[in-house]
């Protein structure tokens, strides 16, 4: 697993900031682009290269982008706030919801139900991209769009649960963002927010039995050797965002903000593109390793379904307000 570097490594490795300035397009920028998670063989670490190159190429060099994989420039919390601050430029990640609960949106639980309603929901055109939108420029960030992966699900060893009644005494990592591990609790599991650099080994001493709410792709790529169940339960669809810092982003013009957008929206439609067959391969991937893949019936998917959407949304509800739940309830995919 990577190491925490601290503020200094992020400091250190910029050597060149952003020019007070940039009244032309003739500048020359060195930019930072950092991946929460994924090395540089990873889908995120391909995608982060990607748009680095696409700038540079659009930019005729003008525009260099230092690219940095998880781990070597911190933790999902602090490479976060060295986004926000301006330290980070660019970013693919996880959003936090440290500086404003409305992020909660991200991650409300079984908000879209398959692929067709995620795609509809989650695009350029599509109604969370209206409630995202000025949030994010309320923190101080640019938002490009989402990274989508697919639906999450639990991996574990052991022993696998399909209902509330089975998942009684199997303790799962969560991501320690709101409503993540209060969704898993509402399935019946024991939630433990862990931070992604400690799953593995808390999986191999036993201080839970497997990990949740990301994509078979992270638990059969990082932990295959420990796990030995995925219930596809898509109690969340994982998507990352494509961020930048504002105060960089407006000292830009329009041309060089056309570049980095451009590139931007590049990667994200290559990703839509891409999703469901990448995250297909990763669940035939898993399953010649000797992960049993799992699917609750639509009895047991509904189950959960209901108990959730009646357990946690009224916690985001008191988060986001009634405004923004209007509109969630009001486009949500309802169960077939």
């Amino acid at each position: 697993m990577f190491k925490l570097k601290g503020i200094a490594a992020v400091a250190t490795a910029i050597a060149m900031l952003l020019p007070i300035s940039a009244q032309a397009s003739d500048k020359s920028y060195k930019l930072v682009l950092a991946a929460e998670s994924g090395d540089r063989n990873s889908v995120n670490g391909k995608a982060v290269a990607s748009w680095a190159s696409m700038i540079k190429e659009k930019s005729k060099g003008r525009m260099k982008v230092n690219v940095f994989y998880q781990g070597e420039l911190g933790g999902q919390q602090e490479m976060f706030d060295q986004l926000v601050k301006g330290n980070i430029h660019m970013m693919l990640t996880w959003p936090q919801t440290s500086y404003d609960k409305r992020i909660v949106v991200n991650y409300i639980p079984y908000l879209v139900l398959d692929w067709d309603d995620a795609i509809k929901s989650y695009s350029q055109d599509g109604w969370l991209r209206k409630i995202m939108d000025p949030v994010y420029k309320d923190i101080g960030l640019k938002y490009f769009g989402p990274f989508p992966e697919g639906f999450g699900g639990i991996g574990t060893k052991g022993r696998y649960a399909t209902s509330v009644e089975k998942a009684k005494g199997i303790k799962v990592r969560s991501q320690p963002i709101f409503p993540l591990p209060q969704t898993v609790q509402a399935m019946g599991f024991e939630a433990v927010p862990i931070d992604w650099a400690e799953v593995y080994t808390s999986i191999q001493t036993g201080v839970v039995d497997g990990d949740s709410s990301n994509v078979i792709y992270w638990d059969y790529e990082y932990f295959r050797d420990q796990l030995n169940y995925f219930v596809q339960s898509s109690h969340n669809f994982a998507s990352y965002s494509l961020l930048m810092n504002g105060a960089t982003w407006d000292k830009m013009d329009a041309e060089d903000r056309g570049i980095i957008e451009s590139a931007a929206q590049a990667v994200i439609e290559q990703q839509f593109k891409n999703a469901k067959a990448e995250d297909d391969k990763w669940v035939a991937a898993a399953q010649k390793a000797g992960i049993k893949y799992i699917v609750p019936t639509p009895q047991e998917k509904g189950a959960w379904v209901e108990r959730v959407r009646k357990t946690v949304w009224p916690q985001i509800e008191k988060e986001l307000g009634s405004e923004i739940m209007t509109q969630v309830r009001t486009n949500a995919s309802t169960p077939k």
